[in-house]
């Protein structure tokens, strides 16, 4: 290394204050020397000394010579007096001297998780009604971003930001009380088939032909539902997730009783597949009021980033 690097040899670096965004460069031949020509081109008061260099990358203290000599050309530091810490500052490239080994190590944390939040961010930037495409994971990582973080990426005030995350909770929540409303509900729709079953085998045994008969003719007159709609209600074990919104009121509307005798089942059952069918039309017309909501929020924030500013006036 010594061959390499003779001694005496000037070394390009850069450097600025803490505080600081522009860089100033400088040929150093000894870390002692670095420091003195950084008080000097930094105009640092001597009452401040003494001067700690560190990288600008990641903070380390650079307080050891051949150190020193071992980082490349252009390294860039970040002189700190006396009285100062190191704080990060994204405007800092870094060292370009790392190893791709400890590149892959922080794309593991950082690439991993903040390139993720910051390219939903900026999703949600674009156009804000894209929560309601957003997976279940995706919310969850913006939900998990620092308020501050979050609104400095949206360029928005951290109390707006604070509102969209609750939105985002919010939507999280609702999708997680629909999931389990679904699984209660087939689980229910399932001891109710069993019970129908028995119920079936036991009222087949009674001679009903002609009062079903009598029944069957007066409910038919009732009830409007299609042969599709009624078969989809026979044969699914969710059928409100297969009808579209105006099957769905159509269901609804109808008595508990002419629909339970259509069907063949019990009123409990009937009432139950009515009750999943309302929840699930109530469920369609938020989303879609959301997205309308949404939506108008992203035109109108758009239409004012986008308005051209009007020519002044010639004297």
């Amino acid at each position: 290394m010594d061959a390499a690097e003779p001694a005496g040899a000037l070394k390009p670096c850069l450097l600025r204050r803490n505080q600081g965004r522009e860089h100033r460069g400088v040929a150093a031949a000894s870390l002692e020397e670095l420091r003195s020509k950084a008080c000097d081109l930094l105009a640092i008061d001597k009452s401040l000394e003494p001067v700690t260099l560190v990288l600008a990358e990641d903070g380390t203290i650079v307080d050891d010579e051949d150190y020193f000599l071992c980082l490349p050309d252009n390294t860039k530091f970040v002189a700190l007096t006396c009285n100062e810490t190191w704080k990060y500052s994204n405007t800092d490239g870094g060292t370009a001297w790392l190893s791709q080994e400890s590149f892959e190590a922080k794309d593991e944390t950082d690439s991993g998780t903040a390139c993720r939040w910051r390219n939903l961010a900026q999703q949600l930037r674009g156009d804000l009604s894209t929560i309601i495409l957003l997976a279940e994971e995706d919310l969850q990582v913006l939900i998990d971003v620092p308020c501050s973080d979050l609104a400095q990426e949206l360029s928005q005030s951290p109390s707006k930001t604070q509102d969209l995350q609750n939105t985002l909770q919010q939507v999280l929540d609702h999708r997680e009380e629909a999931r389990q409303s679904r699984q209660l509900l087939q689980l229910y729709l399932q001891a109710l088939e069993r019970e129908g079953g028995i119920l079936s085998k036991q009222e087949s045994e009674a001679p009903l032909d002609e009062r079903m008969d009598e029944v069957d003719s007066g409910v038919a007159d009732h009830v409007t539902l299609s042969s599709h709609v009624l078969t989809v209600l026979k044969e699914k074990s969710s059928p409100e997730l297969s009808l579209s919104n105006q099957d769905l009121e159509l269901v609804i509307k109808q008595p508990p009783e002419a629909l339970a005798q259509a069907l063949s089942w019990n009123l409990e059952n009937a009432a139950a597949v009515q009750k999943a069918c309302q929840q699930q039309l109530t469920l369609r017309l938020q989303q879609v009021q959301s997205l309308h909501a949404l939506h108008s929020i992203s035109t109108r924030k758009n239409s004012l980033t986008e308005e051209p500013l009007s020519p002044k006036r010639a004297k």
